[in-house]
């Protein structure tokens, strides 16, 4: 059997990858990943502060009797802190007082799956769902 010599074309050179797209210095985001607490109860506490000033949100998450308030406040807390230092970073002007929450959202994390005990020697299921926050907070413009 005859030795065939593959052929190899060139690739074309690879092009390089054009740096990351940000917002404008005025808009800054945190994440909190693997909160445990299920996305559903979480939504609960997002929806009443999706769109409204950061202190109005925050005198709101304070005063809520729910646990996910306390994750979501670490979390809004942390964009505000975030946008500070990307203004900071700009030698840019920042009014903390102007931002407001532009976007957020809970998405499902990863399930703890577990077993408990049931009746007659079998076992259930039991799913403890966790939760990804993201909060995204930008200066209101034209107040």
């Amino acid at each position: 059997m005859p030795a065939t010599k593959k052929t190899t074309a060139k690739r074309p050179a690879a092009k390089k990858a054009a740096p990351a797209r940000r917002g404008p210095a005025t808009e800054a985001r945190a994440f909190q990943r693997g909160t445990r607490q299920s996305p559903y109860k979480m939504r609960l506490v997002i929806d009443q502060i999706r769109g409204k000033d950061v202190n109005e949100a925050l005198a709101l998450l304070t005063f809520s009797k729910k646990h996910a308030a306390k994750q979501i406040s670490k979390t809004l807390k942390s964009a505000v802190a975030n946008a500070e230092q990307a203004a900071r970073a700009t030698n840019a002007a920042l009014d903390v007082d102007a931002l407001y929450i532009k976007h957020a959202i809970i998405n499902e994390g990863p399930k703890l799956k577990r077993f408990m005990p049931a009746a007659q020697g079998r076992a259930t299921p039991i799913q403890k769902r966790t939760s990804h926050v993201e909060i995204v907070v930008a200066e209101r413009t034209g107040r």
